[in-house]
């Protein structure tokens, strides 16, 4: 047993902050497991469960000079979490709405040699905007989109008003618009 075990969070975190390994080893035995049961009831699998904590905790070790923490070293973890899953779940929806619209496209007699290519590209391009996206904005625009809450729900979840949700939805479009609008002239031709 590891005198490690012994410290409260807020010691492990300022260990960590110091490049103290065994303190992150720490944090990880203290919190992978139950992190991954958590992931793994949002996402049903396991296997992306273990993925999504993995990249958290990778985070973890390379941001560990720029962490703040206001409120419990767990709950950061589980909001960590929990935004990691909603990028992914996110990337699976636009990625799987932009390919069936290419293919709507491609069925109405636009044949491409390198269509498959080019619809891996898009959703590549698409996954990398939303996430190129302000942390807040990407976060309603994900809540929005991909989880389907109305705008009263994210207003009162995240404690913002509705028309500021709605505000940055529209902002959040107009921004992917813009962006991938500028994509699809290389895309067609």
């Amino acid at each position: 047993m590891s005198v490690y075990s012994k410290y409260a969070d807020p010691i492990l975190l300022n260990l960590l902050k110091e490049d103290d390994q065994l303190a992150y080893t720490e944090i990880f035995e203290r919190y992978a497991r139950l992190l991954v049961n958590h992931a793994c009831k949002m996402l049903g699998s396991r296997d992306e469960a273990n993925d999504v904590v993995q990249e958290v905790f990778l985070s973890i070790w390379n941001k560990r000079h720029e962490i703040t923490v206001t409120g419990s070293f767990s709950a950061y973890l589980y909001k960590a979490v929990k935004n990691r899953i909603l990028n992914h779940i996110a990337h699976e929806k636009v990625v799987s709405s932009y390919a069936d619209s290419i293919s709507n496209f491609i069925e109405e007699d636009y044949v491409f040699a390198d269509s498959r290519l080019r619809e891996k590209e898009l959703e590549a391009i698409i996954a990398k905007e939303i996430a190129s996206l302000p942390e807040k904005m990407r976060e309603v625009f994900l809540l929005r989109k991909v989880e389907e809450l109305s705008y009263d729900e994210i207003a009162l979840q995240l404690n913002i008003t509705d028309k500021t949700a709605k505000q940055q939805v529209y902002n959040s479009l107009k921004i992917l618009r813009e962006k991938l609008k500028t994509m699809m002239g290389v895309f067609i031709w």
